[in-house]
């Protein structure tokens, strides 16, 4: 009797399985569609990112800035020429232009030579960018046919149309540009670049003063247009008693102070002489801290003469700088 119900549970196990097996279904699907190249438009999208990487606007703003350095030093050059004519006496001072210029001649070949190279550079890239923008081109063209809904044709359609109604709306109705700077109120406009200095000598006491200012007098008077000065810090390196004219700057950087000093006071320091490298000239006249005071002193170079503007006090004397700068 157990026999016989193991063998029927055997039998109804075998034909379950077999009715599974008859009523199963297998449908074969293919895709008329060709596989999108998802590696390829990868491989485009990292390339265009390379490219606009290559092309900065600090490429533009390089060359920008050799074109206006070297305008710079052209005028210059051809000035300290036409100063070395006037001034030469055939001997150490003439000597000492000529070095001047020799070495103006070097920097605006080096600038030259830059801006030779930064243009080949730019060239090139311009070749180049040409050539990947045409492939570029090309690439989508041909993932385009992948698109078989037209979603990227009714997209670009979309864009097209959005530009044109654009146009048309700022046709009607133009906008008026504004008339003043919208940031700051230099009307000269922001900085384009801001090159380091440049040394030609090692100045007419080299080694000896750290610290002092020098300038040209914005407001000059008539006939030293092209005068210099120079304060140097001589005591301490803080404190000064005097301001050297030059009568130019082949003068400044070979050290022939033909005006000579113009002395404040005879001791160093005292009241009302210089204190700290905060120096400037305007109109013939100094600017400067005073000598330990919350003062700012104005030294007239014609009447050799001191007046002094009294500030508030506990006013630092770095503060003072600004002050007498915008004086």
């Amino acid at each position: 009797m157990k026999l016989y119900a193991i063998a029927l549970q055997c039998a109804l196990f075998t034909l379950a399985e077999q009715a599974s097996r008859d009523d199963s279904c297998v449908c074969e699907l293919r895709n008329s569609e060709q596989r999108f190249p998802h590696d390829k438009l990868s491989t485009v999208e990292d390339n265009t990112s390379e490219c606009n990487s290559n092309i900065t606007s600090q490429k533009t703003l390089e060359l920008e800035s050799l074109l206006l350095g070297l305008e710079r030093r052209l005028p210059q050059l051809q000035e300290d020429v036409a100063i070395l004519e006037r001034e030469n006496d055939g001997g150490l001072y003439g000597a000492l232009s000529l070095q001047v210029i020799e070495n103006e001649m070097r920097d605006i070949m080096q600038l030259i030579e830059k801006l030779n190279s930064t243009t080949l550079g730019h060239q090139q890239l311009i070749t180049d960018t040409t050539q990947q923008l045409e492939d570029f081109k090309a690439q989508m063209v041909e993932l385009e046919k992948y698109d078989t809904m037209q979603v990227v044709k009714r997209q670009k359609a979309n864009r097209i149309l959005k530009r044109d109604l654009d146009q048309c709306k700022n046709g009607l109705h133009p906008t008026n540009q504004p008339t003043q700077p919208t940031q700051g109120i230099c009307p000269y406009g922001q900085f384009v670049n801001i090159t380091g200095a440049v040394v030609n000598t090692a100045g007419e006491y080299p080694g000896s003063y750290k610290y002092g200012a020098w300038g040209r007098d914005p407001k000059p008077e008539a006939g030293k247009e092209s005068w210099y000065w120079l304060v140097m810090m001589t005591s301490n390196n803080r404190f000064s008693n005097y301001v050297r004219r030059y009568s130019s700057l082949s003068s400044l950087i070979v050290g022939v102070s033909v005006p000579g000093n113009v002395q404040i006071h005879s001791t160093n320091p005292t009241t009302n002489t210089i204190q700290g490298p905060n120096v400037v000239m305007y109109g013939e006249a100094l600017y400067y801290n005073c000598y330990n005071q919350d003062a700012v002193c104005r030294f007239n170079l014609t009447t050799k003469t001191v007046t002094t503007l009294q500030l508030p006090k506990g006013t630092r004397f770095a503060a003072q700088l600004c002050l007498s700068v915008h004086s």
